[in-house]
């Protein structure tokens, strides 16, 4: 067995694999693969929640030890066997082919979630020709005598989301009816993953230049408009501004490593798909190191755009504040027009206070503090589809931001969702589910198929929040425990040394100490440790969820619900199936070796189907 273990992998021959048009063409594709919906709406609000540009710390330091580590490893060792996530694990040693299928298993997963998020994307796109922006307003009730009750009680924004989208249950068990109009968009968002993947890499290789690329033309747009608003200054100020003292709280370092870890699509095996399309002689530590660069300065950049807009919508909102104050205090002291103004106000109120104590007490004044506004923090859907959004109406010419807005979301979603596909795509073809002689197009088409099928759940009216499942159920410890043990089955299984070899023969450079260091120790620790405390902060209380109820006392804010039982043991199920592809697939293989040991008649040439016997491998002469 140990034989087995240790054993060379042979170099995959030059064949009739496809290959890249060029360089350009792989970086953008690796890139567009990382640099997702999260860049947008996640990492700004870490900042905004961890200290502002004290997050930027952790957050380096966790990119540096983890993240550009594993992603070397992993276009490494696609580059090099020229294998999908199933082959390459296979070939390095059977006992590791678990790690192939957990990743293709989460990638599935994964898909099936994503492209449910862009078909909201595509409703609200759809929705931005109107003009007023059907979000901007409160529709009639039947009889016409006033404003809709749950959207007067909210906001037409939160109206639009929850009711005129999701047609959101109050509860998760309550499933709902199934949205035609969600329908009719998940049937389109799939067919142009459909026509984009048709024929693998030589299809997605020439989509990828718009999805990649168009994004940062509408950042750059954003970035102008923003910074002209008023109140991004303040935005800015407020997201950038460090507070040192967060970095004493663990989970801010616990949400840095997530980040890196998620933000780079690490363990989806779509990076190892990619890689295998490349010449063998490829600088493959480059290529890594330039596509974590760029996508953490891409979250960098986006958070500019994000917060001036951001702090926008808090500057108007304070503003409003202070002159539904200010009208107020006008009609009670009957003081001429235009007395009070924003800019005295705080003078005035102090004087009036002073003077006139019990009258100011019964208006019931808000209060306004522009800071209390900055501190509205929300990430994720809430931020794209609720914050955002109100503040594109508030924008001059908002149908044409809404527009750019949601183009620029599909965008990112649709590239990172190439790299999804790919990680499905890639294994099945080698593994030969369907023929041969069968073209691509077909297993492209019953891929598409098959997930869109499945996805109709998340178009009931309980979807999102089986969406919200899947986000952090499926994505979440099963990645972490899949880039482990890749880290532990290259340094410690095919071995270090051989593996630095097998780079040094690709890149025709020996590998510094820094990636000796990081994947035999720092990356490998850092895993554990992030694992640990995940799990750990997941335990501490029974997992619950937000649900939007027009019925709850407390509305408009979200009540709290524990999950019931049998949706708890599904959180359970999605992260236990990928995790247990690992045991099994090795137990798989051990009694298939105690069977073949026991009657020799069942032994073949060669244990392995991609691996040679001879054990000093040497690689080819240039």
């Amino acid at each position: 067995m140990s034989k087995d273990l240790s054993a060379a992998p042979e170099l995959p021959k030059e064949d009739g694999r496809p290959k890249w048009d060029n360089k350009f063409q792989y970086i953008l594709s690796c890139i567009g693969f990382a640099v997702g919906l999260g860049n947008v709406w996640r990492f700004p609000y870490l900042c905004q929640i961890h200290g502002g540009g004290a997050f930027l710390i952790p957050y380096f330091i966790a990119l540096l030890f983890e993240g550009i580590p594993l992603l070397h490893l992993e276009l490494a060792l696609g580059q090099y066997l020229r294998k999908g996530s199933i082959g390459a694990w296979n070939t390095i040693s059977a006992y590791l082919g678990g790690i192939g299928v957990a990743s293709w298993m989460v990638s599935v997963l994964i898909s099936l979630y994503y492209n449910t998020v862009l078909t909201w994307v595509m409703w609200y796109f759809i929705n931005s020709f109107q003009e007023p922006l059907p979000w901007s307003v409160c529709p009639l009730n039947e009889n016409r005598t006033g404003f809709n009750e749950e959207c007067y009680e909210s906001t037409a924004v939160n109206y639009f989301w929850y009711r005129k989208t999701l047609n959101i249950t109050p509860d998760i068990a309550e499933s709902g009816r199934l949205q035609w109009w969600l329908i009719l968009c998940l049937a389109a968002c799939w067919a142009i993953v459909y026509l984009c993947t048709i024929r693998g890499i030589e299809t997605t290789g020439k989509a990828i230049y718009v999805t990649a690329i168009f994004p940062y033309l509408v950042l750059t747009i954003f970035l102008i408009q923003g910074l002209t608003l008023p109140g991004a200054t303040e935005g800015l100020i407020y997201l950038f501004t460090p507070n040192l003292s967060t970095l004493k709280n663990p989970r801010v370092w616990l949400d840095a490593a997530t980040q890196i870890f998620f933000s780079l699509s690490l363990g989806f095996g779509g990076l190892i798909a990619f890689a295998s399309y490349n010449p063998t002689k490829n600088d493959c530590e480059k290529d890594a190191v330039t596509v974590a660069i760029v996508n953490s300065m891409t979250s960098l950049y986006a958070s500019i755009p994000v917060f001036s807009v951001l702090g926008f919508k808090a500057t108007t909102a304070y503003w409003d504040c202070l002159d539904r104050n200010i009208i107020n205090i006008i009609n009670e002291f009957d003081l001429p027009e235009e007395s009070i103004m924003r800019q005295n106000y705080t003078s005035w109120i102090s004087f009036l206070n002073s003077s006139y104590p019990e009258k100011i007490a019964g208006l019931k004044l808000k209060s306004c503090d522009l800071q209390e506004f900055l501190d509205q923090s929300v990430s994720g859907t809430g931020l794209a589809f609720i914050v955002f959004t109100q503040a594109i109406i508030l924008m001059p010419g908002s149908q044409a931001w809404a527009i750019l807005f949601f183009i620029m979301l599909f965008s990112l979603g649709l590239s990172s969702m190439f790299g999804n596909i790919e990680g499905v795509f890639t294994p099945l073809l080698e593994l030969q589910i369907v023929p041969k002689s069968a073209p691509k197009e077909l297993l492209s088409g019953i891929i598409c198929l098959i997930s869109f099928l499945i996805a109709l759940c998340f178009t009931l009216g309980s979807g999102s929040y089986w969406i919200d499942i899947f986000d952090r159920y499926a994505s979440s410890v099963p990645l972490l425990v899949i880039a482990f043990f890749e880290v532990i089955g290259v340094v410690y299984i095919y071995k270090i040394n051989r593996f630095s070899k097998d780079v040094e023969w690709m890149t025709g450079r020996k590998l510094n100490l820094y990636w000796q260091i990081t994947w035999r120790f720092i990356s490998p620790l850092l895993l554990l440790i992030v694992f640990t405390a995940f799990v750990t902060l997941q335990l501490q209380k029974p997992p619950s969820y937000t649900a939007w109820n027009p019925k709850y006392e407390g509305f408009p804010m979200k009540e709290e619900k524990v999950y019931p039982p049998w949706v708890q043991a599904i959180c359970v199920l999605l992260v236990a199936l990928p995790c247990m592809c690992l045991p099994l697939a090795a137990l798989f293989h051990l009694v298939k070796q105690k069977r073949r040991s026991k009657d020799p008649s069942l032994v073949p040439s060669e244990v392995f189907s991609c691996q040679g016997a001879n054990i000093n491998f040497s690689h080819p002469k240039e």
